[in-house]
């Protein structure tokens, strides 16, 4: 079933009054820890007062909770896509795609010309997902300059924006 049949919703939530987020991040950590080294989990922590600074977006599926995403600032010109998941029996469905799109949008909303992300190498459909809606592999940056295990992409908002 494709996500605009199931009639999927996509809300902003507060990351530390939604209980929805938290379970759907839990989910999240453990699909990484099965994968990966505790030291190349890259998590978020809520009690940071940048959390704030984070957008977070919940897709639902009627009341059930069906996947997650976030952008948070980390240039003037750039967010960095987080925390961005997708329960296994709501994959395949386009629902990531919606999350994604909202995220692009709303970046595009609030001026950034640059949405980045940090994927893994033990994640093949991670990657196909993230260069199907045109993102490129950059040189790893920030936190995952030295994790052997990150990848990392951006996507141009902007047709005209140039670095």
């Amino acid at each position: 079933m494709e996500a605009m049949k199931m009639a999927i919703q996509i809300k902003q939530v507060d990351p530390l009054q939604n209980r929805d987020l938290l379970q759907l991040i839990s989910s999240l950590d453990q699909y990484l820890f099965e994968r990966y080294p505790t030291d190349e989990v890259f998590g978020v922590d809520f009690s940071d007062p940048s959390i704030k600074d984070t957008i977070f977006m919940i897709a639902y599926d009627g009341e059930r909770a069906a996947g997650c995403g976030a952008i948070r600032p980390i240039r003037t010109d750039a967010v960095e896509l987080k925390r961005f998941f997708v329960e296994p029996e709501y994959r395949q469905q386009g629902i990531g795609a919606l999350i994604l799109s909202r995220l692009e949008e709303l970046a595009r909303e609030l001026n950034y010309n640059i949405l980045r992300l940090e994927t893994g190498a033990e994640q093949p459909e991670s990657i196909t997902f993230y260069k199907k809606h045109g993102y490129y592999e950059i040189e790893r940056y920030g936190e995952y300059a030295n994790c052997e295990s990150s990848l990392c992409y951006e996507k141009r908002l902007s047709s005209d924006y140039v670095s």
